[in-house]
């Protein structure tokens, strides 16, 4: 059962975490980190199943859930970091489909988001769906079998690297941090820098660019890091 899931969390690296968790599911995920940008991905991306964290900025998690309820009908889990039981009930009145209370378990949430899917009918329908390649700038991305491919050719990478190019084809055109980056990379690559980061975008570059010094693909974007330059497909 694959889907595309959208993760509304302001808490990058707790993001992170669920995004890694949904990929090594075979779901494809996109994350946001307000509100605001929350609803902008719904109406644009139609995801099949919304994580939302109760505390984000500028539009908080309530509003959020309100919107979607009101423009579509998207399966929500909501994360909340109070356990107060009206913000609970409050949640669940608004139309959340299922909620958690931090800390939880990476696993324990999966298992939810997978019983929701289920329920909803969602998840399972269509080829996209039953494909976890997520594609992008002539990219395609395997997290089940761990493999890569440009233009149609295969692609050797470290498992840094592949973590790097994972995080970047699932959202094209997003600009990284050398920090988030190396955040991407905390799981294979322990000892790594922000400095190490540079080093893997070069490598990469030599596999992925017709001319890596002039790269078309993954660019720099100057005094931020980088970007993968070319829509999805």
């Amino acid at each position: 059962m694959c889907a595309h899931v959208l993760v509304a969390e302001d808490d990058e690296m707790q993001a992170e975490l669920i995004r890694r968790s949904l990929l090594a599911e075979g779901h494809t995920a996109t994350v946001v980190h307000d509100g605001r940008a929350a609803l902008d991905a719904v109406r644009r991306a139609a995801p099949d199943l919304v994580v939302l964290d109760l505390m984000l900025p500028v539009i908080d998690g309530f509003g959020v859930c309100r919107v979607i309820r009101r423009e579509a009908d998207i399966p929500v889990v909501m994360l909340t970091a109070r356990s107060d039981e009206d913000d609970v009930l409050l949640g669940l009145e608004l139309g959340a489909d299922d909620y958690m209370t931090k800390p939880y378990s990476p696993r324990e949430l999966m298992a939810r988001i997978r019983t929701v899917l289920r329920r909803s009918g969602r998840g399972a329908a269509s080829d996209r769906r039953e494909d976890p390649v997520v594609r992008a700038a002539g990219l395609a991305v395997d997290p089940v079998r761990h493999e890569v491919r440009c233009d149609g050719a295969p692609v050797e990478c470290t498992p840094a690297e592949f973590e790097i190019l994972t995080a970047m084809v699932a959202e094209p055109e997003r600009v990284f941090s050398r920090r988030q980056l190396l955040e991407v990379t905390r799981g294979t690559d322990r000892a790594s820098t922000e400095r190490a980061v540079d080093v893997h975008i070069m490598n990469l570059r030599r596999k992925i660019e017709a001319d890596p010094r002039r790269p078309a693909r993954l660019l720099t974007v100057f005094g931020v890091g980088y970007k993968l330059s070319g829509g999805r497909g």
